[in-house]
């Protein structure tokens, strides 16, 4: 192959010669053809610009039958062309020089450029062989043969096809990774959208399920407990409550004994088990009882008279349950019971005056108000207070506040109340033992605190009776029993009260009553009077009321009619005129 490079300037050429070892093409300058030229024309002799002279001065020389070329007059600058000029070689070899005759015309034969290396180091060319071979290096080889044209395929439809007329395209790379991370990008916020909503359906999906548990749960608790809006446990037990009378209870009767005035009050401590509700049932002592001869008597006189055993079966009777023991629970005993606890906190209604106190007027020692705190000896002194004039139910519902207290403040573990009841000292009346005793009292102890305990007054009219529309809701709700009062024809119940200034005359006054076959109701204390009275309020007692007067040792002239008390048949106040048998 032999390239021509026009340099455009004056008509030079250049061809190329070979690359470098940096793969750079090498050219040289291809000498002008002289106008006149003679084989036999030696140096010095005119030249093509018409002008004799060495080599080198304007012009180019020619001599086919000299061993050397000749090098322009002037070197080729490519300044004055306005090409860049090849880069020089690393081997010795000058661009610029090609001849290398180092830029100074008429320097000799020089060298020709040897691309090998064939020339000898010391000179002159070294003559051709016919086994050398020009190479000129990193120069394309041969061009190869055309190869046959693959024999055509032929479509499913028909057509013919070549591979030659399929081209495939392919995307840039930056494009295509940025499409393909939009995608992920994309994906992957649907992805976590829908994963949002499914945890969400989760959530309220587990949600609803425990709303509804719950809400079975507590429907549930409310059928058990009895306590479902218009599912009354009193109902006929045609539904789905249990009746009250198939309710479990477990029932106490308590008597507190006052040993210093005398006296005593009582309360039935119910745990109803089916409903896991506890009450303290409050007994007046003007309940009407029968007693052990079958004679009318009252709940204070029979606790007198009958004894534990006898007040007890006598108050199954009447209210039809089922007590399974008796707790005698005396004034000093409920004292260190409540030391025992560490005080308790009740609502007091009133000021109770210090017994030990030497002068009127000194500080009370319970005060009224909210959340008191009492010691044991408060305690005492409150449930036993009576004012002057007051209701027996008065000083019946302080103790069942004191009551009340104890529990809240009571252990509910069975066997720290076996403890705290084994600490009092005091003998439990048989059946009922100290361990049943504390395991009942921890139970109520533990209802008491939940807030499931409560108190209520048994209704009883003035006579001592009990009627079934008054005593519903105490005696079939809360105790499950049935009202049933003794005949009132038994007996000639009398009440006494005390108006003589002495404080035991109420005592010998009601011996002599009992003796004499009748019923004794205490009607309290009064101011002191002169003169003794006997009223009846029916025709049909005066003979009832005169038999009491001659009783009790006092004229006939004492018997008037007017009001009796409620639930009397007979009243009698006694006066200081009032003698009491020895």
């Amino acid at each position: 192959m032999n390239d021509r490079y026009d340099a455009g300037h004056e008509g030079d050429q250049y061809e190329l010669v070979g690359y470098d070892e940096y793969g750079r093409p090498v050219y040289r300058q291809i000498p002008a053809q002289p106008q006149t030229h003679d084989p036999y024309t030696q140096d010095g002799q005119y030249t093509q610009d018409g002008q004799h002279g060495q080599y080198g001065q304007q012009g180019y020389a020619y001599d086919p039958y000299t061993t050397g070329q000749q090098q322009p007059a002037h070197p080729y600058t490519p300044h004055d062309t306005g090409l860049q000029a090849p880069a020089p070689s690393y081997d010795g070899y000058d661009p610029y020089d090609p001849y290398g005759t180092g830029g100074h015309p008429g320097a000799g034969a020089a060298t020709p450029y040897d691309p090998y290396g064939q020339q000898a180091a010391g000179g002159g060319a070294q003559p051709r062989t016919a086994e050398q071979t020009a190479h000129i290096p990193q120069q394309a080889g041969p061009p190869e043969e055309p190869q046959a044209p693959e024999p055509a395929e032929r479509a499913e439809d028909g057509r013919e096809y070549r591979t030659e007329q399929f081209a495939f395209v392919e995307e840039p790379d930056d494009d295509s990774e940025d499409v393909i991370d939009w995608l992920k990008f994309t994906e992957n916020r649907t992805e976590r959208r829908e994963e949002a909503r499914r945890r969400a359906r989760a959530r309220v999906l587990a949600l609803a399920v425990v709303l509804a548990l719950a809400a079975a749960g507590g429907v549930g608790y409310l059928w058990y407990a009895g306590k479902l809006p218009g599912l009354s446990s009193s109902g006929s037990g045609t539904g789905t409550t249990t009746s009250a009378g198939a309710q479990k209870r477990d029932v106490i009767v308590v008597h507190l004994h006052d040993t210093k005035k005398g006296g005593t009050s009582t309360a039935l401590l119910v745990d109803n088990t089916t409903t896991k509700q506890g009450t303290t049932v409050l007994l007046p002592n003007s309940l009407a009882l029968t007693g052990d001869d079958g004679s009318t008597t009252t709940l204070a006189q029979s606790v007198e008279d009958d004894g534990s055993e006898g007040t007890r079966q006598a108050l199954d009777t009447v209210l039809g349950t089922d007590i399974e023991g008796t707790w005698r629970l005396d004034t000093p005993y409920l004292q260190n019971l409540v030391d025992l606890v560490g005080t308790i906190d009740i609502d007091t209604n009133t000021d109770v005056p210090d017994p030990a106190a030497e002068k009127k007027g000194e500080a009370p020692l319970v005060n009224r108000g909210e959340s008191q705190t009492l010691s044991g000896k408060m305690a005492v002194a409150y449930a036993t207070y009576r004012a002057p004039g007051e209701a027996q139910n008065a000083q019946l519902e302080r103790f069942g506040q004191v009551m009340q207290g104890v529990l809240r403040k009571m252990t509910s573990d069975p066997d720290a109340a076996t403890t705290t009841i084994q600490t009092l000292g005091q003998i439990i009346e048989p059946p009922l033992t100290d361990k049943e005793l504390a395991g009942f009292l921890a139970r109520l102890a533990d209802l008491a605190k939940g807030g499931d305990h409560t108190t209520a007054l048994l209704p009883v009219q003035a006579d001592g009776t009990l009627s079934a529309q008054a005593s519903d809701s105490v005696v079939k709700d809360v105790l499950g029993g049935t009202a049933k009062s003794p005949d009132k024809g038994a007996a000639v119940s009398v009440s006494v009260r005390n108006a003589t200034g002495v404080g035991d005359t109420t005592e010998k006054a009601r011996v002599v009553l009992l003796n004499g076959g009748f019923t004794f109701l205490e009607g309290g204390t009064a101011a002191a009077q002169a003169t003794s009275r006997v009223t009846y309020a029916d025709a049909a007692d005066k003979e009832n009321a005169t038999e009491v007067a001659k009783t009790l040792g006092l004229p006939a002239g004492s018997v008037t009619k007017g009001e009796a008390t409620a639930n009397a048949d007979v009243s009698v106040v006694l006066g200081q005129d009032y003698e009491p048998s020895s």
